[in-house]
Order: structure tokens, then C-alpha cells, then sequence
């Protein structure tokens, strides 16, 4: 059975007679794959590098009109002054609806240490965007008249803002970003006094990177907590990650487990049950020279899902415009 069928009847709860805006872009696990700016705009141009990063997220092969996901962002620092610039853009598509985006950025960052090599710095970000938002109605009447379907495909373009900051101190670094800031007006779906205007949602990132002195290997735990407003949604990854490096750059890889502290009611068929959104995500790239090359792979650990896993993603970067390696730590996404 094709996708649209059996995401038909949850179009029809969720966009009914307006369209009903989404979060604008998805934060997936590959922020992971040196591309912390995706969801903090606090980072562009923190690196001694400029970067650039195309992702194209696919799930459920052989499934038409399944969920994909295609983002290009580049940053870097203006020149050698405390500025830097960013952008993203991004198509998401998932059945009847889809979404095109681009945002804007603007980072500052801040010194605190008395010299270069030792890493003491704050950072802030704010991006800016427009996101158009698609619902194709076109094929929903194929059993005739229905006065809550239009029919055709509806359309609305969305402006907002995303701002955060970052905190570098040596080897340790901390993120948080606030999504959507502004309400979509316009775009909501008010039917029953249901509103879904508010799209707001909290980032909050942190790690540190150790390594013993000398050794080519270095290790990073983090963990990343993401809220949703509206909907009161909390939800955390907790990461690991390897590091190796090599004559030619550096190999690395790790695993990210993302478990949401809220639960979905279902009927097992002799009670009602409940379960909690787990995701358990490996990931591996390899840095050649300025080239950046990376897989992440989820599965999705409930029992009641459309497919366990399937959820597959591509990273490419290049690295330009390259300064020395200015500090003296373990911090790969500023050196």
C-alpha cells in the first residue's frame, strides 16, 4: 500500500480546510557530522575554516512518497574580525505535504582568553528565513465531492527567526538555541479552538572532547534536549563519539540514542498501552584533506511504527578559506 494512503487520514485531522504550519527544519542526529550550525545558529564561522555541508535524508526505500530531506548550508568568518555570516537552505518532503526553506545568519564572537591558544569564547546567533509550506489536495477526491477538500494544492510562505548562543572553554562546549521565535498568523488551523501557531521550540547542546596527551584518539560525549512549546514535548540524545587521526585527516564515528520523556496512548487489542519515541542512530565520516564525507543510519526501537528502520542520510563538506589551528584543545568543530 503507497504511503498516501496511509498518511490520508491523518492529512485530513491535521490540515483539513488550512494548511497548518510545520516546525520549518527538522532537527534530525546529523548535527553530529561536524555540522553543529544546522540547528545552532551561534555557530557559523566559529570554525578556522569555512564550511560547507549538503545532506539528503531518506527513509523507507521503496516506499512512494516517503520522507525525505535535502539541506545546503554554508558559513564562515568575515575576514579576521569577530563576525560571521551563514545560510541554509532546505526542501522537506513527507507525503501530501512539503515544505522549501532558506535562512540567513548572522554570528558575533567574543574572546575572553588573554591569547589565542587558550579557547575562552561566546558566541551568538540569530537566523532569518521564509519557509513555504505545501499541502497537495489534488488526488483526495477520488470518491467524489467533500466540502472540507479543496481539491488543489494550498500554499503559504512563513517568516522567522531562530537565536542562540555558544560557550567554548578549552575542550567543553555548551549550545542553546530558540527555534520559530515568531507565531505564524495566517497559517493556523483554529477549527474547535485548536491552535497551531505557536512552532517555538527550545535546543539546549553540550560536551567536552578528552583525549590522553600525545595519543591520535580522542573521545566526545555530549548530550542535546530538545522542547517544544506547544505542545509541551521534551525529548534527549545522548551521544558518543571516536575520533582517530590519520596522515591524511581523521576518521571518526559514534552513536546517538534519542528518547522523548513523553508517551503516545494505543490500544494493543486487550488494554491500552503507551509507548516513548526511541531512536538509536550510528554514524561514521572520514575528514580527507579539506573533504568532509560521513553516513548516519536510525532505527527507530517501538513496536508500533510504520518501519523500524530505513532512515538513511548522506553528508558532504568541503572546508575553505582555512586559517592555522589557532588553540591549544580538543575541539574539533573550532579547530
Amino acid at each position: 500500500m503507497k504511503l498516501k494512503q496511509y498518511c490520508l487520514l491523518a492529512c485530513f485531522g491535521l490540515f483539513a480546510q488550512n494548511l497548518i504550519a510545520q516546525e520549518g527544519l527538522p532537527v534530525y542526529s546529523d548535527y553530529l557530522t561536524d555540522n553543529y550550525y544546522v540547528i545552532h545558529p551561534s555557530m557559523a564561522g566559529v570554525a578556522n575554516c569555512a564550511k560547507i555541508r549538503l545532506t539528503a535524508r531518506k527513509q523507507w526505500f521503496g516506499v512512494d512518497n516517503a520522507p525525505s530531506l535535502q539541506t545546503l548550508s554554508v558559513n564562515s568568518r568575515l575576514g579576521d574580525s569577530p563576525s560571521a555570516i551563514g545560510g541554509i537552505v532546505f526542501n522537506d518532503a513527507n507525503g501530501y505535504h512539503s515544505q522549501v526553506g532558506g535562512y540567513l545568519t548572522y554570528a558575533h564572537h567574543i574572546m575572553f582568553s588573554r591569547n589565542e591558544i587558550d579557547l575562552n569564547m561566546l558566541s551568538f546567533g540569530l537566523s532569518a528565513g521564509f519557509i513555504q509550506y505545501k499541502l497537495d489536495e489534488t488526488e483526495f477526491l477520488s470518491d467524489g465531492f467533500d466540502p472540507i477538500i479543496a481539491g488543489v494544492e494550498q500554499s503559504a510562505t512563513n517568516f522567522n527567526i531562530d537565536f542562540g548562543f555558544s560557550y567554548h572553554l578549552l575542550d567543553f562546549y555548551a549550545h542553546a538555541t530558540v527555534k520559530n521565535v515568531l507565531k505564524n498568523e495566517g497559517i493556523n488551523f483554529n477549527e474547535q479552538g485548536l491552535s497551531y501557531d505557536n512552532l517555538r521550540t527550545y535546543l539546549f547542546s553540550a560536551g567536552n572532547t578528552f583525549s590522553k596527551y600525545g595519543s591520535d584518539w580522542s573521545y566526545e560525549p555530549s548530550i542535546m534536549v530538545m522542547h517544544r512549546d506547544a505542545t509541551d514535548e521534551t525529548s534527549f540524545d545522548i551521544n558518543g563519539k571516536v575520533y582517530k587521526k590519520m596522515e591524511f585527516g581523521k576518521l571518526w564515528g559514534g552513536l546517538s540514542y534519542r528518547r522523548s520523556l513523553d508517551g503516545a496512548e494505543f490500544n494493543n487489542g486487550s488494554g491500552v498501552s503507551s509507548q516513548k519515541l526511541q531512536y538509536i542512530t550510528p554514524f561514521i565520516g572520514v575528514d580527507y584533506n579539506n573533504f568532509v564525507f560521513a553516513y548516519t543510519y536510525s532505527y527507530q526501537a517501538n513496536s508500533v511504527v510504520f518501519n523500524n528502520g530505513g532512515f538513511h542520510q548522506l553528508t558532504l563538506g568541503f572546508n575553505f578559506n582555512c586559517r592555522r589551528e589557532k588553540f591549544e584543545c580538543n575541539c574539533p568543530a573550532v579547530n
